[in-house]
């Protein structure tokens, strides 16, 4: 971040009267956080402190005020420095604007007497916004370190890991709520009988930090982790005998221990988890999904990943595109994920964005849109929906109930009398998006197509379009969709069977194809208001507009179609594990049985 930074003249006291107390007056209470450091430039400052940093611009003589304020800070000699600068003037005007300037990145902390500090007195001072409560509540703690056994090497790891803390009161404790194998549960109580939790566990392949939590949660967790990540069938947190440990070397050992002790630590003083991108940005949004850390000893690895296992835990719907797509990031981790990740990788992202990832029982699934992002929520939710068919044929996943009724509806329409005995008349208008993606199919790839539009209901807004091949393939459905006006729906089909013909040139041997319709506009534009010359010729404007009709055509399609899509429950432990998932994300599966036949047929599902 860069600040112009002039120091300007103040008012001048009234001859008699005290000067009202400013930023310099009250830094007698305030300290430099420690690692705050400086590089003099040309006509400026630049800070750097433990998480931020600052460009301050504007004066040659920036350097020499900062050397100024900082030997205060330093030496407590504040007071005196306050003395000797006087008010209105423009010396004081930039010392107090300089403050301001430290203020407001986080660099200053208020003073603490260290006499009698912990251990962990200068970790805190860097961190913690109030380093002396933050120390106070890790000297309360009473602190349980539960294993199967004492003298597993993660055990003194972790112990070691809170006295170097300062935590006094920490100490091994049986039990059976732990997991064999080299695992651990730090259970922490707060002088209010709070009680926080984190577990662990460390081998060779598969080390890990479960999320912080209550007890139950974390032992959950340590189990689904253990079994997910460990060798062979891990018997999990509430295993009642020990197991040998798998050999793990120290260091992997004393990083595992480390992190779990932080992590505990931070929740316990009021401190952002490690897991926060941005932990010194209190404006900033914590993570969406809570993260487990997952280690590794060859290569050596660490690093957070998104965890959505252990006890149901359903997240809000994703109110925005970037929201969904974070979703789609965690579904699909290749820790942690359930799902396979969609991916670009080398497939063509022109005239259409493509993107892929393995299918469920074999073959490739293949997702096409007019951008990359949405044809990778699409791909997403159709990996899911294969996943899940194995117990329930029928099954429509959204990411959230307006986004997957949107599906569901889609796919029933075709289906319908009205559909299957509509007259299909040849598309004679003039829609610009339309007419473009029409084109490039047409005139651009050279595809041998005949276009028809029917409309399912007199009474309301809703259109079924069919791109069919011509020539030898005659006949073969390329695109379909179903929309609220026949020019969305031409569009939409039109822009399907690019994705089939594009992906069908890139990967022959594809088995599923999948592209959104208009039900994946009203994510792609919460949020983002079109400019005002972006009319329906701008894929923005159109998508807006598109968005608007979403609801017109839902009830339309409810009335003629009696869909009665509701949650779906599964019965099977492995379908289990993907719903949670994705309810996890704020994702949304639906029952909802029918639809107008394979996605190896065209159109979009």
């Amino acid at each position: 971040m860069t600040t112009a930074l002039h120091g300007t003249p103040g008012t001048p006291a009234a001859p008699g009267a005290a000067a009202a107390p400013d930023a310099l007056d009250s830094l007698r209470h305030w300290r430099l956080r420690p690692g705050v450091t400086a590089s003099a430039l040309a006509r400026g400052l630049h800070l750097r402190g433990w998480i931020t940093s600052i460009t301050l611009e504007g004066s040659p003589a920036l350097p020499a005020l900062w050397r100024m304020l900082e030997e205060a800070l330093r030496t407590g000699g504040a007071a005196e420095l306050a003395a000797r600068t006087g008010a209105g003037t423009p010396l004081r005007g930039a010392l107090c604007t300089l403050i301001g300037q430290l203020h407001a990145h986080g660099m200053l902390v208020e003073y603490a007497d260290p006499s009698g500090a912990g251990p962990a007195h200068d970790w805190l001072l860097k961190v913690a916004a109030r380093p002396a409560d933050a120390a106070a509540a890790l000297a309360a703690a009473r602190v349980e370190v539960r294993a199967a056994g004492p003298d597993g090497a993660l055990v003194a790891a972790a112990l070691r890991a809170l006295a170097h803390a300062g935590v006094e009161d920490a100490r091994y404790a049986p039990g059976a709520g732990t997991a064999a194998g080299g695992a651990v549960l730090l259970t922490a109580t707060l002088a209010d009988g709070t009680e926080r939790a984190v577990g662990a566990a460390v081998h060779p392949d598969g080390a890990f930090v479960t999320p912080v939590g209550v007890g139950a949660r974390a032992a959950t967790d340590t189990a689904a982790l253990a079994e997910r990540l460990g060798p062979g069938a891990s018997p999990g947190p509430e295993a009642a005998t020990a197991a040998t440990p798998a050999a793990a070397p120290p260091s992997l050992t004393a990083l595992v221990a480390g992190a779990a002790v932080q992590r505990l630590l931070c929740a316990l003083a009021g401190l952002p988890d490690p897991d926060s991108a941005d932990p010194g940005d209190p404006g900033r949004p914590a993570p969406r999904f809570p993260s487990a850390l997952v280690a590794g000893q060859d290569p050596p690895y660490a690093a957070y990943h998104p965890w959505l296992g252990g006890p149901p835990d359903p997240a809000p719907t994703p109110a925005t595109l970037d929201e969904a797509l974070a979703g789609v990031a965690a579904l699909g981790d290749p820790r942690l994920g359930v799902l396979p990740a969609p991916l670009t990788g080398s497939l063509p992202q022109l005239p259409v964005a493509l993107a892929g990832c393995a299918a469920p029982g074999g073959g490739r699934l293949t997702a096409g849109g007019a951008r990359a992002d949405l044809a990778r929520l699409d791909a997403l939710c159709r990996a899911a929906e294969l996943r899940l068919e194995a117990e329930r044929p029928g099954v429509v996943v959204g990411a959230g109930p307006g986004h997957a009724l949107g599906r569901a509806l889609r796919r029933a329409a075709p289906d319908l009398p009205a559909a299957r005995n509509a007259r299909r008349d040849a598309y004679g208008g003039g829609h610009p998006q339309a007419r473009h993606w029409w084109s490039v199919l047409t005139r651009r790839l050279g595809v041998r197509a005949e276009l028809t539009v029917a409309a399912l209901d007199p009474a309301g807004p809703a259109y079924l379009a069919e791109v069919r091949a011509a020539g030898a393939a005659r006949g073969r459905v390329l695109g379909r969709a179903v929309e609220a006006t026949a020019d969305d729906a031409v569009a939409f089909a039109a822009l399907a069977a690019l994705v089939r013909v594009q992906a069908g040139t890139a990967e022959p041997t594809s088995r599923h194809i999948t592209s959104p319709g208009g039900e994946l506009c009203p994510l792609a534009t919460a949020g983002v208001d079109p400019a005002p010359w972006e009319d329906e010729g701008w894929p923005a404007g159109w998508w807006a507009r598109v968005a608007g009709r979403e609801a017109a055509l839902h009830a339309t399609l409810l009335r003629l179609t009696g869909l009665r899509a509701v949650p779906w429950e599964p019965a099977a432990a492995r379908a289990r594990t993907v719903v949670t998932a994705l309810r996890g994300c704020g994702f949304t599966v639906l029952d909802a049985p029918g639809g107008f036949g394979t996605d190896t047929e065209g159109g979009s599902r």
